[in-house]
């Protein structure tokens, strides 16, 4: 029998002992005809087995998890520690109307200067519209959501006739995208907007449920065993705000990956650089924004599927704090690491966003007792003394362990200037037991998948 290795306990740990370890994955780096033949070998009785129990002993995940003693009791779900009131900040209203809770960041927002977009200039050049600059326009009859609509109908077309095409969408249909945009060009025509986001227009990933479309997931058979029957529950909360949903967008099959890579429809392509990727899972979503055709998706995050595309895209993303959103009508909505949030060119868009879908659910609320959603006052600060307050924790050597320096490099200038500019301290930590929060993500998001598909799984369209 194996000897066990008994862990320190969290609040005994000497901080100033540990040591960081270089981890280095072992795993095949395969592609093509060698990569189809693996998966036909691993899929296979018996020899698919002793190769995957093989690559854990290498990766040190058996000796993890069958041979070490935790001290502390199972956490079935994350908890909040009692947390100070913030200063600068003005609390929301989960359980208010999402249009009252929009209300209220947008008057958290720097005074708006239509000046700053509406100049006169007409010389052709791209910009990100954001939500302000779309309501101001629609107020000021200089556009209607029918017009941008057809615009953007044009543009989605263009892009899936490129070659190589851009599939920057897995559901789209131009009539119900009209459908919506009349509605709200009534509505601003009555003068009776429901919201700033009304008319603006909203892409939704793949995995997260807005009828009448079909939730895929990435995948060609999802659609077939999962009926949509209504909206999820932040995509319920964006259409009583009057937002315009565009369609379901691309994602890596399933959420499984963090390239964007999608063999059945397509990968979506970086606007930046389409040789490029997007980064996943939510590539369809970060395309959209980063293309300026949305003003902002909604994408899943468990390990990264929102942070890693913005990241990569030029964009802004925000993987909120466990139970801060509702994930209901999401394809793997009874996990305990993946939220569904906003993504947006701004931090001002991505703040009304998500004060138009923030709310926990009432399991969660019992569970998690979080306490009251909040949204920075940007009203009180100039636009570089903003973060000011903030206190930017980095443990070095983590972050240098990359494989090139370029990418320390520019993380390294990001780090500078949020520090000389606009005022971040920077304090130096550590963060002990990488290694085992690495597994036990590896191990919580994996089996909530597996839970979460196994129904539709079992009618044969695909086995795990």
């Amino acid at each position: 029998m194996a000897k066990k290795r008994a862990m320190v306990a969290a609040q005994n740990i000497d901080l100033s002992a540990v040591k960081y370890e270089q981890e280095e994955i072992k795993a095949p780096h395969l592609t093509g005809l060698a990569f189809k033949l693996f998966v036909w070998i691993v899929e296979a009785p018996i020899i698919g087995s002793l190769i995957i129990s093989l690559l854990k002993k290498q990766n040190k995940m058996t000796p993890l998890l069958r041979n070490t003693v935790i001290p502390e009791a199972p956490m079935f779900k994350p908890e909040y520690p009692p947390q100070e009131p913030e200063p600068g900040v003005v609390s929301l209203d989960e359980d208010g109307k999402p249009e009252d809770r929009v209300e209220v960041a947008l008057k958290c927002l720097p005074q708006y200067d239509p000046a700053s977009c509406w100049n006169g200039d007409s010389t052709p050049s791209f910009r990100y519209w954001k939500i302000r600059d779309y309501a101001y326009a629609y107020r000021s009859k200089i556009a209607t959501p029918s017009v941008v609509a057809e615009h953007i109908i044009s543009v989605i077309k263009e892009f899936s006739n490129k070659k190589p095409p851009q599939p920057l969408l897995i559901s789209f249909n131009p009539e119900e995208v009209r459908s919506q945009a009349a509605a709200s060009t009534k509505r601003f025509e009555e003068g009776n907007p429901l919201s700033i986001l009304d008319g603006i227009f909203v892409a939704i990933k793949d995995d997260i449920d807005c009828f009448p479309h079909p939730s895929k997931g990435g995948t060609t058979w999802m659609h077939e065993v999962r009926t949509v029957k209504k909206d999820a529950v932040s995509v319920s909360r964006l259409r009583s705000c009057g937002v315009i949903f565009v369609g379901k967008a691309n994602m890596h099959e399933l959420g499984m990956g963090t390239t964007g890579n999608n063999s059945n429809y397509g990968t979506a392509r970086n606007p930046h650089a389409p040789e490029r990727y997007t980064g996943g899972s939510s590539s369809g979503p970060a395309a959209l924004v980063a293309s300026g055709l949305c003003s902002a998706a909604l994408g899943t995050d468990g390990g990264g599927s929102i942070r890693i595309p913005s990241s990569l895209c030029g964009v802004v993303g925000l993987k909120t704090t466990y139970g801060r959103t509702d994930i209901g009508g999401s394809l793997c909505d009874a996990g305990t690491v993946e939220i569904i949030g906003p993504i947006a060119s701004t931090v001002e868009d991505v703040m009304l966003v998500y004060s138009a879908i923030l709310g926990t659910s009432l399991a969660d609320r019992i569970s998690l007792n979080p306490s009251p959603p909040s949204v920075p006052n940007l009203s009180l600060y100039d636009s570089l003394n903003s973060l000011g307050s903030l206190r930017l924790g980095k443990y070095t050597a983590w972050f240098n362990d990359v494989y090139s320096t370029d990418i320390s490099d520019k993380c390294e200038d990001a780090l500078n200037l949020l520090s000389k500019t606009h005022g971040c301290e920077m304090v130096e930590i550590v963060i002990p037991e990488l290694h085992e929060m690495r597994t036990a993500h590896l191990v919580s998001i994996g089996s909530e998948c597996l839970s979460s598909l196994n129904p539709y799984c079992e009618d044969g369209y695909v086995s795990f």
